[in-house]
């Protein structure tokens, strides 16, 4: 994540930036799609507090780090006292491109709201941003993942999946869903 501020306020430079990794699905409510998530962990204690404060999404305080050796991106994430841990990276490969009708890509990224549950009740964030520019990855698991909702693939093989490098995204204050 970078450039977090709120809105109408400046980045506030050392507090604006920090690695996040979120484990999500795909919801439908009252024909509205949108992204629910599982966890988020981030290496950013007060975005964490911020979050789970204000949009009662499930954050975790993580030690996280995310590096680059040429176009790979090296990402680890751990919790405190181990409670879940991801080691994994990726390289982009082939060109930017938007999915087109009858693909996956815009079923998986034409979401424009976050739905939370809170004391029982269903809450949605609305979200704007601009069509992903996805590009191809190959990703390469570097370790065990455990505690996110995860499985663990042994195989070594390379997965083929989707990569965005950058998308500036609002979001709007939480409403409860009728």
């Amino acid at each position: 994540m970078s450039g977090v501020r709120g809105r109408g306020l400046p980045a506030i430079p050392g507090l604006a930036r920090f690695p996040e990794l979120n484990v999500r699905t795909y919801v439908n409510l009252n024909g509205k799609p949108g992204v629910y998530f599982f966890s988020l962990d981030a290496a950013h204690a007060p975005a964490v507090w911020a979050a789970r404060t204000f949009y009662h999404l499930p954050y975790f305080f993580a030690d996280m780090n995310a590096s680059s050796e040429g176009e790979e991106i090296k990402y680890t994430s751990t919790r405190p006292e181990g409670q879940a841990a991801f080691k994994g990276g990726y390289a982009p490969f082939g060109t930017v491109r938007l999915g087109g009708r009858g693909t996956v890509e815009p079923w998986l990224t034409e979401r424009y709201c976050l739905y939370t549950v809170y004391r029982e009740r269903v809450y949605c964030g609305e979200i704007h941003h601009a069509p992903w520019p996805l590009q191809e990855r190959a990703r390469r698991d570097h370790g065990q993942q455990y505690g996110l909702g995860c499985r663990h693939s042994s195989s070594g093989r390379a997965a083929t999946a989707s990569l965005c490098a950058w998308l500036e995204v609002l979001i709007w204050p939480l409403r409860q869903v009728s």
